[in-house]
């Protein structure tokens, strides 16, 4: 019976310390990976996104001062260089207008010269006093007579030939074709626009900003611009100072600095809306918000996570403006701070990239 006993009790102690062994023997889980930035001191300052579109700085509508039938027109998507031809209107009769200017400009020279020679002639008969001073005055009145005729004449061949030179119409800049506004075949009249040519390599962004924030902008001033999913830098090419009466808004003109959308896409720039000021700042994916409050996770001297209860303020771009209990220069967590407990050991994740002026780091575990 006693031995019964025994045997049960050892049974019942074994069966309570195997759990307790397994445990102790049980590998420790590996500290969770982290990414981190540095908190430091930035220039913030609020920024409102206002619409905009993507132009080009030479689009035009090209026109000729001739009248007559296109002879030609460059295809819709024709890539055309400065000086080449983008349309052709038939110039046969421009061309017996200039043949006839030239023939009436050989006629009155022919005239011109008979009466040089012949008024050489009676000046030097009047030196013998052979004929009268009269015949000579109206020689010269002759000579100076044909001489303005050959002006006119002259210019006449010369509107002619401006005027063949218009019968072709040349791209003032380089660019491409994006419509045709007459046909092959058609009849244009003077100063009828022809085709539309647009240069792609020289864009810029157009943008109509409330008047409240003019006083913000400068030109040469770098500001983001968003299209899509992706965002660039722009820089303000020109701020025009005068405001549309009815919308209380202007023209706000930024060279785009990096990828190139397509002229027509929308856009957004973010507008600064007071001048920035210096504040402690971190990275906007190293807030935490709960209904308890905010709080962001700072790596401590031991290299366990640290919760910092702080106040938000003005964002700016991937910036957020903090008042709390932190230092320039402490190791936020940006990625991995939600799964995370106050004074959890973590293991700190490469990440080299530059974000809004904070710089993260691949910094090794404190200590």
């Amino acid at each position: 019976m006693h031995r019964q006993l025994r045997t049960r009790s050892l049974a019942l102690a074994l069966a309570l310390l195997l759990p307790a062994l397994a445990a102790a023997q049980a590998p420790t889980p590996p500290a969770p990976i982290v990414e981190v930035a540095k908190a430091d001191v930035a220039q913030i300052a609020p920024r409102r996104w206002v619409p905009g579109s993507v132009v080009s700085r030479d689009d035009a509508k090209l026109a000729t001062s001739a009248a007559g039938r296109l002879e030609f027109v460059a295809e819709v998507g024709t890539r055309i260089k400065a000086g080449e031809r983008v349309a052709k209107l038939e110039d046969q009769a421009i061309r017996l207008h200039l043949e006839d200017a030239r023939s009436e400009v050989e006629r009155i020279r022919a005239q011109r010269a008979l009466a040089q020679r012949q008024k050489e002639r009676f000046e030097s008969l009047a030196a013998n006093h052979s004929i009268a001073a009269n015949q000579v005055d109206e020689a010269r009145a002759q000579v100076e007579q044909y001489s303005a005729q050959l002006r006119q004449a002259e210019a006449r061949v010369r509107t002619a030939q401006y005027e063949l030179e218009q019968t072709e119409v040349r791209a003032p800049f380089p660019g491409v074709v994006s419509e045709r506004l007459a046909q092959r075949g058609e009849f244009v009249a003077t100063g009828a626009s022809i085709a539309h040519l647009v240069d792609t390599s020289s864009l810029e962004a157009r943008v109509q900003a409330p008047l409240a924030l003019a006083e913000m902008l400068k030109a040469g001033m770098e500001l983001p611009v968003r299209f899509g999913e992706k965002i660039a830098k722009a820089r303000v090419r020109a701020v025009v100072p005068v405001g549309e009466e009815r919308s209380r808004q202007f023209e706000l003109r930024l060279s785009l600095m990096d990828s190139l959308p397509l002229v027509g896409s929308a856009i957004e720039v973010a507008l600064p809306e007071r001048v920035p000021v210096k504040a402690m700042a971190v990275p906007r994916d190293a807030l935490v918000v709960r209904a308890d409050g905010t709080y962001v996770m700072r790596i401590g001297g031991n290299g366990s996570s640290e919760r910092v209860a702080v106040r938000t303020g003005t964002s700016d771009g991937e910036l957020t403006e903090v008042e709390g209990s932190l230092n320039p220069g402490d190791l936020v967590i940006v990625r991995g701070a939600e799964r995370l407990g106050d004074g959890q050991k973590v293991q700190i994740a490469s990440r080299s990239q530059v974000v809004a002026g904070v710089t993260s780091t691949a910094a090794k575990p404190p200590g």
